[in-house]
């Protein structure tokens, strides 16, 4: 089910130049006031994985690009470009169903996300979970 926003151009100017120019380590998006597209929320040029965590709001939903770096033991250094839906438990009914619905929207606008992450409390976005989930693929 599509709730039809749209995706605002910046969003997917921002995501190219964090895949392809790695100007950015992490970009945050959430919907518009009016509720009709999809736009930026917050970007960062450098941020460490718990500064990354700390910009998504404790009760409510938000996607968000990580540049999420780790080292492979006997491979060394890797990083994946991460999406997430970040839609906690503490969100109202109405929030979560617009989040939910309109998650294909921008994520089919992103080629080259390597892990999907689908978290509603800290523990399913903390680093080490993430890190599992990295290491597992490819």
């Amino acid at each position: 089910m599509s709730s039809g926003v749209a995706v605002n151009e910046q969003c997917l100017e921002l995501y190219q130049n964090l895949k392809i120019g790695q100007k950015y380590k992490y970009i945050i998006f959430k919907l518009s006031d009016n509720l009709k597209e999809i736009v930026v929320d917050k970007s960062a040029e450098t941020g460490e994985y718990d500064e990354f965590l700390g910009s998504l709001p404790q009760d409510e939903p938000r996607y968000a690009v990580y540049d999420f770096d780790y080292e492979k033991p006997g491979e060394g250094k890797r990083s994946k470009i991460t999406f997430y839906s970040w839609i906690p438990d503490t969100s109202k009914v109405r929030q979560k169903m617009l989040y939910a619905s309109s998650k294909d929207a921008l994520r089919k606008n992103l080629v080259g996300i390597a892990i999907e992450i689908q978290g509603t409390d800290a523990s399913e976005v903390d680093y080490d979970t993430v890190l599992e989930k990295a290491s597992r693929s490819a």
